[in-house]
């Protein structure tokens, strides 16, 4: 209890202190207005469950795109459209006007804080790998990987896995871009690829669903960093982020936000712990 109180106090002054700048600084809002007209705001996911997830029906869910309709329903608009995006192409469609703001758990890092503006912190999550049962590759690290020069990786195209596998020493041509997890999935079982590597909330969703024996989960990967993400919007839309971040961090101090995310895995006081001044300047 004592350790909620304290987070909710972070929340309280963060709110206070969004809040302030918001109404120091009277910044363009005409694309809040804009979006307010259209009825719906255009948002990039990249159909990974928990963190995105569209059904047959076409309905998206997932923990951000719960998250921004919330918010967006307090601010006026009143729904979500989505486009399904590679990871690599969230940025260049934002900037070219085709998203209107990405929620896809595209992790906060110091060259995405300068191309786009984000908001505060949503999604918190750590990289695993998922591997044939017993680990017959002894991976614990993308350094592994590296170190065995048989040994070949999946990972999403423009994605932190691919970065890291490659910033680890993976050769390029032993970093296989993967379109989607079901892909992934399959290309480990044909044994195409020896390793597949997805945030742990992804990789865990994907083999619950998959619901093989023949699979293991190696989590956390030794060495690689924790992420938050945070919803993402176009370098000129700063009012229209400053607008989400104060209908956020009220979703933080009430509890709603805990409602809305932990049921996908997620942790609410991870997300409150940290802001996107930290970990956009984290090297």
């Amino acid at each position: 209890m004592k350790k909620l109180g304290i987070l909710a106090g972070v929340a309280g002054v963060a709110l206070t202190a969004i809040l302030a700048a918001s109404t120091a600084g009277s910044a363009d809002d005409s694309k809040l207005e804009e979006l307010k007209a259209q009825g719906f705001a255009r948002v990039a996911i990249a159909n990974e469950p928990p963190y995105t997830a569209v059904a047959a029906d076409g309905k998206v869910s997932g923990a951000a795109p719960d998250v921004a309709r919330e918010i967006f329903k307090r601010l006026g608009v009143n729904d979500i459209v989505a486009s399904i995006s590679e990871y690599g192409a969230m940025i260049p469609g934002l900037q070219a006007g085709r998203f209107d703001v990405v929620t896809a758990g595209l992790f906060m890092k110091p060259e995405r804080c300068a191309a786009v503006v984000y908001s505060e912190p949503v999604l918190c999550d750590a990289e695993a790998m998922l591997v044939k049962k017993g680990n017959p590759k002894g991976f614990k690290s993308y350094e592994d990987v590296a170190k065995d020069t048989s040994a070949t990786i999946g990972a999403p195209g423009g994605g932190t896995e691919e970065k890291l596998a490659l910033t680890a020493g993976v050769p390029r041509e032993r970093v296989i871009v993967v379109p989607d997890g079901q892909s992934g999935l399959k290309m480990l079982q044909d044994g195409r690829i020896d390793a597949y590597s997805l945030p742990v909330l992804s990789i865990n969703d994907l083999v619950k669903k998959a619901n093989d024996p023949n699979l293991e989960v190696v989590a956390p990967v030794v060495g690689a960093p924790v992420y938050c993400d945070g919803a993402a919007f176009k370098k000129g839309d700063e009012a229209l982020r400053d607008a989400y971040d104060v209908e956020l961090a009220k979703l933080k101090q009430s509890g709603e936000f805990a409602k809305i995310i932990e049921p996908y895995g997620f942790s609410a006081a991870a997300a409150m712990s940290t802001t996107r001044d930290k970990l956009c300047s984290a090297k």
